[in-house]
């Protein structure tokens, strides 16, 4: 990669490695959070459609949860590797935010997480039922410390800087800074909404197939229910978002809207598409709303907000990056909402379950939760440059002091491995799904339950 810098490769590291790893967790706080509502109405109502469904779920969530270990690994260690200015920089912040995850939300998960998998012959089913919420609970509050962590960065509070290092003075401030709670809401919802397209594509491919097994039936209802609250709460949370971005970070919000000046006694327009060209300074092709960008974000038919141009140049993020990652988390955020609105239609006419073209819809629809979630995390973390926390230090200062041939030796390892390693991890949770929930697989009394393998993985391959 003769073309890059030290620099530029770290950064396409960080984002490689960070892209893997931000699936597994939300897709494991998705699947902790409705196998937890599966085993309570299993409890609540008795209906063994609900158990056989938690123990095909488990089965996924335990190997979404073992790689999603292992990425964090990997990532956690680039911050002393290729980001150790960073971490002399900022260390008193991050170290004891990551080491609050360790030592409440890990240790939650991992304290509960042996009886929620292999607890059933063990202890009874409200204890049972209480180590599944311990580890739904540990999800969340691990998503707690990695957001604040995050969110400082992007809008840093409760700190000096001393001698050239930050100090806290305030870990309530560090924590509950300015953009945590709009952050947190998005990218907890954005879990739930990925984790229920994935059921509900799950749910969809069975019944194209013919399958209307119950188990099927009721995981895609439940897939698109979930959908239909969350997707449009999902919408407002980033209304909030934008507006708190305004605030706090407008250069951000001027990239992502290809907005680079105001005109005198004019709100300024929403921009649906175009291409922000940097050089010229300008959005090309552009097609606009006049006066509605102003609207939505001042609430005002005169609005208007900081253009780019109302910043230097060199603290200007990419627009083009931020301005189409934005667009596609967008424009797959309305794509769910029509499903889930379809969904809900023919729920209502008692044709959920029967048309083709529904099920085809969902389906289709299965990956965009990720790449939804992707898309806003790269806009993001790419609106923040080029600061690596906001207004403190520049991405520039951040990085080790490595060599470019280092960086690509180690970046094409990356590579090699993540794609055997997780290649093959995807493809067996794909058999898994494809494979069905097991109407049987858990009779009633759960006398089977004895001869369910001791070792995690295996118990995965039965169908």
């Amino acid at each position: 990669m003769p073309d890059l810098s030290a620099l530029d490769l770290a950064r396409v590291q960080f984002g490689f490695t960070i892209s893997f790893h931000i699936i597994f967790p939300a897709i494991t706080i998705g699947l902790a959070a409705y196998l937890a509502t599966l085993e309570g109405l299993w409890l609540w109502t008795g209906k063994m459609v609900y158990r056989n469904l938690y123990h095909f779920w488990s089965r996924i969530f335990a190997v979404n949860f073992g790689m999603g270990v292992v990425s964090g690994l990997v990532m956690a260690y680039q911050f002393g590797t290729n980001w150790s200015r960073y971490s002399e920089f900022a260390g008193s912040i991050t170290g004891p935010l990551l080491t609050y995850e360790v030592l409440t939300a890990f240790f939650l998960e991992a304290g509960f997480l042996g009886v929620m998998l292999f607890g059933w012959n063990k202890v009874g089913p409200r204890l049972h039922f209480f180590a599944t919420l311990m580890v739904a609970l540990g999800t969340l509050v691990s998503a707690t410390w990695i957001l604040a962590s995050n969110s400082w960065m992007q809008t840093p509070q409760g700190h000096e800087v001393v001698n050239g290092v930050v100090v806290p003075v305030d870990w309530i401030a560090v924590i509950l800074n300015p953009s945590f709670p709009y952050r947190l809401a998005h990218m907890v919802m954005a879990a739930f909404i990925a984790t229920a397209l994935m059921v509900g594509a799950s749910a969809a491919w069975h019944l194209l197939r013919g399958n209307r097994r119950l188990e099927v039936r009721r995981m895609f209802t439940m897939a698109m229910g979930c959908l239909l609250l969350a997707a449009p709460l999902q919408i407002f949370i980033g209304d909030l978002h934008g507006l708190n971005t305004l605030e706090h970070q407008p250069a951000k919000l001027a990239a992502m809207e290809g907005h680079w000046e105001n005109e005198a006694g004019k709100g300024a327009p929403l921009v649906l598409f175009g291409w922000p060209d940097m050089r010229a300074e300008t959005t090309r092709y552009k097609i606009e709303i006049p006066r509605l960008g102003g609207l939505i974000l001042r609430h005002d038919w005169d609005g208007q907000y900081p253009g780019l141009k109302d910043f230097p140049p060199q603290d200007r993020p990419h627009s083009p990056s931020v301005f189409w990652t934005f667009r596609i988390m967008v424009g797959l955020g309305l794509l769910m909402l029509a499903l889930a609105v379809w969904s809900a239609v023919a729920h209502w006419r008692g044709r959920a379950h029967d048309s083709p073209a529904l099920a085809r819809f969902a389906l289709y629809m299965g990956p965009a939760g990720v790449i939804a979630m992707l898309a806003g995390w790269f806009t993001t973390e790419i609106g923040r440059q080029p600061w690596v926390v906001y207004g403190l230090m520049r991405t520039a200062d951040a990085v080790s002091d490595h060599s470019a041939q280092t960086l690509s030796a180690s970046l094409l390892v990356f590579l090699v491995v993540y794609a055997a390693v997780f290649g093959t991890g995807a493809a067996y949770v794909f058999k898994l799904i494809r494979q069905g929930p097991d109407a049987h697989e858990v009779p009633p009394g759960g006398e089977a339950l004895d001869q369910r393998p001791a070792r995690p993985l295996s118990a995965a391959t039965r169908s």
